[in-house]
């Protein structure tokens, strides 16, 4: 057969002395075949160099397998509804090849919301899983669970130190606390530092920026020996107990050095307009619509941003690629751009 010749299932099956229906069941892996026929069908494939038409087989199939996306629940304007708005776009391009995309969410400051989110994920009986990591201990024992079913799975947004996982679509996080701590004290030395962060659950097992506070205090270590770091913490649910705690941490610490490392810096911009306080320097994390406000009314000098949609696009493709598809990823940890953004270019990041 000439190389120009596109080589079919039904050359594969003459070649073999097998029925079209017994090459098939050998290149999906289902159904009874004997060894024998097995061994012709594969030594045949090899031989004629056949490559099987996935999508189309996936349509004749018309079997709808399931990807689901395991994120914290959000409300509008929050970080997770743009990374949502990219998992309906993963939606719609994974459907192509008879793939539904479901998404189940959790409760990020609450354990045991989201260990019911992991077993209502393995009610799905997906092929994979996109998992948005906030409890460590829960999501290894999950991911666990995920790899002793053969189901692969990838992270966004931040990741475990585990090698089970498939790929990883989100910032280098030690790296961007890095970056942060240098646009901060702008290379200079400083004195003192306020770290703004949410309290969590009660239990403190979730901890989801941990490796960005590592990158941003080994920066301040090697580039200012003598600062003082003050970490405040802050319950995003409760406004007026924002307010007390940020009132007494300016009539403790002069400094007006102030970051935050998740995309709530909003709440403190928040507090610094309501009471009339200027010249903070501020260094925040992500592109939300308040965050972007505070930055154009300068109460935010920097934002570090992240295009969260297109990590869920990429997330949902690379599962597709991988057990739909059959095909190799490039590569494994993709660490998407650290976008630094001022009240200059912010306007044009989504254009």
């Amino acid at each position: 057969m000439g190389e120009d010749n596109k080589i079919t299932i039904n050359d594969v099956a003459k070649a073999a002395g097998v029925s079209k229906g017994t090459v098939d069941r050998v290149l999906h892996n289902r159904g009874e075949v004997s060894s024998k026929s097995k061994e012709k069908v594969l030594r045949v494939i090899e031989d004629l160099g056949f490559k099987p038409n996935v999508y189309a087989s996936l349509l004749a199939s018309r079997k709808t397998r399931k990807i689901v996306c395991l994120i914290p629940e959000f409300n509008p304007g929050d970080f997770w509804e743009l990374t949502d708005r990219g998992i309906a776009k993963g939606r719609e391009e994974a459907s192509k090849y008879s793939v539904s995309v479901v998404t189940v969410s959790y409760d990020q400051y609450d354990v045991e919301s989201f260990i019911r989110a992991c077993r209502a994920t393995l009610d799905e009986d997906p092929v994979g899983v996109v998992i948005a990591p906030m409890f460590s201990n829960e999501t290894l024992k999950f991911v666990k669970e995920l790899s002793d079913r053969g189901i692969c799975y990838v992270y966004i947004d931040s990741k475990l130190e585990e090698d089970g996982y498939l790929a990883y679509f989100g910032m280098q996080m030690y790296q961007s606390g890095y970056l942060c701590a240098d646009i901060l004290t702008g290379g200079m030395d400083t004195d003192r530092i306020n770290i703004i962060r949410i309290a969590r659950d009660k239990e403190g097992l979730s901890d989801p920026t941990y490796m960005r506070r590592t990158g941003f205090k080994d920066y301040i270590r090697e580039h200012c020996p003598g600062c003082e770091i003050n970490n405040v913490f802050i319950d995003p649910k409760d406004s007026d107990s924002i307010y007390d705690t940020l009132d007494n941490m300016f009539a403790a610490s002069p400094s007006k050095n102030i970051v935050m490392f998740n995309s709530r810096i909003h709440l403190v911009t928040d507090y610094l307009r309501q009471r009339n306080i200027v010249g903070c320097r501020v260094v925040g994390f992500d592109v939300l619509e308040r965050n972007l406000s505070a930055m154009r009314e300068g109460y935010v000098q920097f934002l570090i941003a992240q295009h969260s949609d297109q990590q869920a696009v990429d997330a949902i493709n690379s599962i597709v690629e991988t057990a739909i598809l059959r095909r190799p990823l490039q590569k494994r940890d993709n660490f998407t751009p650290m976008d630094i953004l001022n009240r200059l270019n912010c306007d044009y990041y989504f254009k």
